[in-house]
Formats: structure tokens, C-alpha cells, sequence
């Protein structure tokens, strides 16, 4: 649904943030967006291009510490990986907290070259996430162009761990640090800004492990063999009925298993990524997928020519669980962003997906995910792309939010 509205139960919210341009230095911050959207360019291009595979984020993260630092702010590294850039408010007691995760889905040794025509820029995780690096760094320079000073606490923060099996480690570790404090959670992940994600889809990571004796292909044909029991169990898992509503999903991402083509294999694996509106069916899929390796493994048994060699063993083990939640209809986050739509001339949907915005969420924490601006496809593939066209509306809006919820100090006069 949009998230415009008339007659907006968030009526007092939304005109107090609507009055945040007619504030000399938050305008003064809109107004830098554009003429420095060449930088903003620049400064994605060079996050991009360093590479920060899953649980490799550091070298990213030295960077954007170092620009987060050129922008005013203390920065700092904390113990899990996550950059932290403070804008200390009037008020140290409250924090709101803006973020774009750091790493992405891509192996080590992937070719991060950027390729630019123009607006246009391709190359693996120049959107997801470049585009939300490059929207943070620009926030934190806009607000200390501007002199901004806000009256809860703003912390800029590059996280590790969103993607993958990262399992959230790093807004985790963000959440358990500052939770008696915060107040909000604004996520930059990706670029669309005709959508705001306040419903956090749950998810689970799942990882099926079978092992044998292994052996020769000749001489040891027809003992049990890891990798047919899992091809069995697979087939069984993909006939799985799942519902259209609670909109319920499951997809096998990795298969591994051998060491030669004339070996029987010592082990196989896969892993699987399954998602639902509902918990009751994450739970019902996760015992799909153990009965159904559980019977690969059996049907194997019973087929094997020589079972005096040894037997398969098998487990499924989680690798990640990402919590469901939901963002209030009266919050005021969700009346900030409303209202930064309004002064922006943007209209935005309501959606349900899986951020780093889940953890919060869960917590019973206000948290939202939006896009940072531009246009961008291909995401979690080696043509990604993003066009910066028209960024400067993503940028404003984002910083309208986090104003409107962390509020700005009264201007003094002179």
C-alpha cells in the first residue's frame, strides 16, 4: 500500500518533520546532495572495488572508518567487525542509528572492477551494497557540512554479517550494545525508494551433512555412496508443498561433495535458505527437509549391493536464524518517513523482507529498510548494476527520517 496517506493517525509527527526544511542547516544539508553527487559516485566506486566477501569485511571497513572520520565524526571499529561513527546529540541518553552493511555474497578472488558508462556502474555489489555504503558516507558529510546537530544521538554505522551465513552478527552485536539507548534503527540497503520494508520475513539457514566409508568406483561399486542419498533426499525435499499464503519459500543454494569422478565420495552436503510469513511453517519446512535427507539416506541403504563396508551417517545442523517482527502502524519511524516521502515528492509501498532491520524488529525495536536512491538490478550476480540518476532524492529522504526521528536542536540565536 502507499505509504502516503491522508488524514495519518502520525498527523503531529508528520508536520513537525515537514517543518525540518524551513531549518537553515537542515536545508543547507539537502542542498549539498546535489552539487556533491559526483563524489557520492566516486566514493561508491571505491567501496565497491574493495573486495569484503562474507566474514572479510575488514579492509572495507578500514575505509569507510577512514571517510566517516573525514566527515566529523568519532569512528571507531568495535569487536565484531561494525563501523560506528557518532554525531553526539543534545540528548547521549537516546540513539538512533543509521547503517548500510558492509559485506557481500561474493567469494574471494570475485572481479570487483567497476565499469562505468555515464550514471551507469556495473560490477558484483555495486547496489547491494555500495549504493547504502556510499548513501551513509554522504549523510555523515551532509550533516557535518551543515554544522547539524541533532538531539538524539545519530550513530553512522557499516555493518558486517548481514549477508550469507553472516546470521546478523553484526546489527546483533550493534542491538546488544546499545539497547537501552536505542530508539531506532534506519537500514540503507539497496537503492529503490518506492518501497519501505517495516515487516521482517523470517528465515533459516539449514545445512545437510552425509558421510560414508568412500572408496574406489570399481572395486567398491554398490556401497552406499553420500552423494546419491543426498540427490535422494533432495528429490523427496523439492516435491515439498508450501503455501501461497503464509507466502512460504525454499530454495537449495549449495551442493558440495567427492573428490574425483572415480571416487565414491567420503561425504555430501548441501545448504538451503527457507522463508515464511509464518513461523509454524519454517518450522514444518525444517522438519521436511530432516525427514527427507533422513529418507535419502535410508532408500540408499536399502539399495546398496555391499553394505559390509560401513554405513552413511546424516545431520542437518542451522546455520542462521533470522527472527520475524513487524514495524507498529503508529510508529512514530514510520510517520518520519511518511513525512520525508511528503517534502520529497515520493510515494513508497509497504513490504516484508529480510534485512538487517529483522533484529531490531523482533526485539520490539522500530526499524525500517529503504532503498538509498538511483536504480539498480542484478543483485547477488556478477551483472550488477546501478544507475545514479535521480540519487539525490533517495539521499534527502533518508535524511529526512533520520532527522525527523532523532529530532534536530533548536538553532541558537545570535
Amino acid at each position: 500500500m502507499p505509504v502516503r496517506s491522508v488524514g495519518s493517525p502520525h498527523a503531529p509527527r508528520q508536520a513537525q518533520v515537514s517543518r525540518l526544511p524551513d531549518n537553515a542547516r537542515v536545508r543547507a544539508a539537502l542542498d549539498w546532495f546535489t552539487p556533491h553527487i559526483s563524489w557520492v559516485n566516486d566514493q561508491q566506486v571505491r567501496i565497491t572495488e574493495i573486495p569484503a566477501p562474507p566474514f572479510q569485511e575488514a579492509q572495507r571497513a578500514a575505509a569507510v572508518k577512514e571517510l566517516l572520520a573525514e566527515a566529523g565524526l568519532t569512528a571507531q571499529i568495535d569487536k565484531t567487525g561494525n563501523v560506528i561513527g557518532e554525531l553526539r546529540g543534545v540528548n547521549e541518553r537516546e540513539i538512533v542509528v543509521i547503517t548500510a552493511h558492509l559485506d557481500t555474497v561474493f567469494p574471494p578472488g570475485t572481479d570487483v572492477k567497476v565499469h562505468r558508462d555515464g550514471s551507469r556502474m556495473a560490477a558484483p555489489g555495486i547496489s547491494d551494497n555500495g549504493t547504502g555504503l556510499a548513501a551513509l558516507l554522504a549523510l555523515a558529510r551532509a550533516a557535518h557540512f551543515a554544522h547539524l546537530k541533532p538531539q538524539r544521538t545519530i550513530l553512522f554505522v557499516g555493518d558486517v554479517g548481514e549477508e550469507g551465513e553472516g546470521n546478523l552478527r553484526g546489527m546483533r552485536a550493534i542491538v546488544d550494545t546499545y539497547r537501552a539507548k536505542l530508539k531506532a534503527v534506519v537500514v540503507l540497503d539497496g537503492s529503490g525508494t518506492d518501497y519501505v520494508t517495516t515487516k521482517a520475513l523470517a528465515s533459516r539457514r539449514l545445512e545437510a551433512l552425509i558421510t560414508g566409508p568412500g572408496g574406489h568406483s570399481w572395486s567398491d561399486f554398490g556401497m552406499p555412496n553420500p552423494i546419491n542419498a543426498l540427490v535422494r533426499g533432495s528429490v523427496r525435499f523439492i516435491n515439498t508443498k508450501v503455501p501461497a499464503s503464509p507466502r512460504t519459500t525454499f530454495n537449495i543454494g549449495q551442493i558440495e561433495g567427492g573428490t574425483s569422478v572415480n571416487s565414491v565420495p567420503h561425504e555430501a552436503r548441501l545448504k538451503v535458505d527457507i522463508r515464511s510469513e509464518s513461523e509454524d511453517e519454517l518450522t514444518r519446512l525444517e522438519s521436511a527437509l530432516r525427514e527427507c535427507i533422513a529418507a535419502g539416506v535410508r532408500d540408499e541403504m536399502d539399495s546398496a549391493r555391499d553394505r559390509s563396508k560401513g554405513k552413511l551417517e546424516w545431520k542437518v545442523e542451522l546455520l542462521g536464524s533470522r527472527p520475524g517482527g513487524e514495524l507498529a502502524p503508529d510508529s512514530p519511524l514510520l510517520a518520519a518517513l511518511r513525512a520525508a516521502d511528503e517534502a520529497v515528492g515520493n510515494q513508497s509501498r509497504i513490504e516484508r523482507s529480510s534485512t538487517d532491520a529483522n533484529i531490531p524488529l523482533s526485539l520490539g525495536i522500530d526499524a525500517i529498510s529503504i532503498g538509498a536512491g538511483g536504480n539498480g538490478g542484478g543483485a547477488h550476480s556478477l551483472q550488477e548494476w546501478y544507475d545514479s540518476a535521480g540519487r539525490e532524492t533517495g539521499l534527502k529522504r533518508a535524511l529526512l527520517t533520520i532527522l525527523g526521528i532523532s529530532g534536530v536542536a533548536e538553532e541558537k540565536s545570535r
